[in-house]
């Protein structure tokens, strides 16, 4: 499930209040802030190691939040770019 329909109401509210970019980028602050809570469970709860050929579960949850806000902040960056050169023209 792309990050676009997994947290399609949250985009939807966002991009209503601020814009489609200014939206999407406050979902992206809400998803690295719940990648730096998942951080710092790790160190309060986390003392051992299960499975030595994966990360600890919390690490493989902050690496998929750190991705879908990689994926937001890129569209953003791919949006303004087409705004910035639909101008030009």
């Amino acid at each position: 499930m792309s990050v676009f329909e997994e947290h399609h109401d949250e985009l939807e509210h966002y991009e209503t209040m601020m814009g489609p970019w200014r939206g999407r980028l406050a979902v992206s602050l809400d998803l690295l802030t719940n990648a730096l809570v998942l951080v710092g469970q790790h160190g309060v709860y986390c003392h051992s190691v299960r499975e030595p050929d994966k990360p600890a579960m919390d690490v493989q949850l902050v690496q998929k939040e750190l991705a879908k806000a990689k994926q937001l902040i890129q569209s953003v960056m791919e949006g303004l770019r087409s705004e910035r050169e639909s101008e030009r023209s």
